[in-house]
């Protein structure tokens, strides 16, 4: 089966970023597909590069990291919500003359149309937060 995920939550204040990554080991460890992660609203928030948990919390953006570095996974950011957040690329950042970049690696930022085109790749479209 085939899953796109999206996740609505950020990683300080809400539990979607993880359940969303408990669900996706779930999915890849049967041997399910996952087309597309989305991250929208203050779920762009586990893109940063910048935050740091406090060291008793799990790192769950580093977590996500590596999930999808390991897995290859398409991870988008929605671009919008993410400027809107600051969280920025290389080449966001070189347009509104930023001094630097905060977005993790794995991760792209684009448009809400990605979430669209992630659900009709998919046969499940799971959302993680409001």
């Amino acid at each position: 089966m085939k899953f796109a995920l999206a996740v609505y939550g950020a990683p300080a204040n809400s539990q979607a970023p993880q359940s969303a990554l408990h669900f996706a080991r779930a999915v890849v460890a049967q041997g399910h597909e996952i087309v597309r992660l989305f991250f929208y609203q203050d779920g762009v928030n586990t893109a940063t590069a910048i935050a740091q948990p406090p060291q008793d919390e799990p790192d769950l953006p580093n977590e996500w990291q590596v999930f999808i570095q390991e897995h290859e996974l398409d991870a988008v950011v929605c671009i919008a919500a993410a400027l809107r957040r600051g969280v920025v690329d290389q080449a966001e950042a070189e347009r509104y003359q930023l001094s630097n970049h905060n977005l993790r690696a794995g991760y792209e930022l684009s448009g809400l149309g990605q979430l669209l085109d992630g659900a009709l790749m998919a046969d499940r479209l799971i959302t993680f937060g409001a």
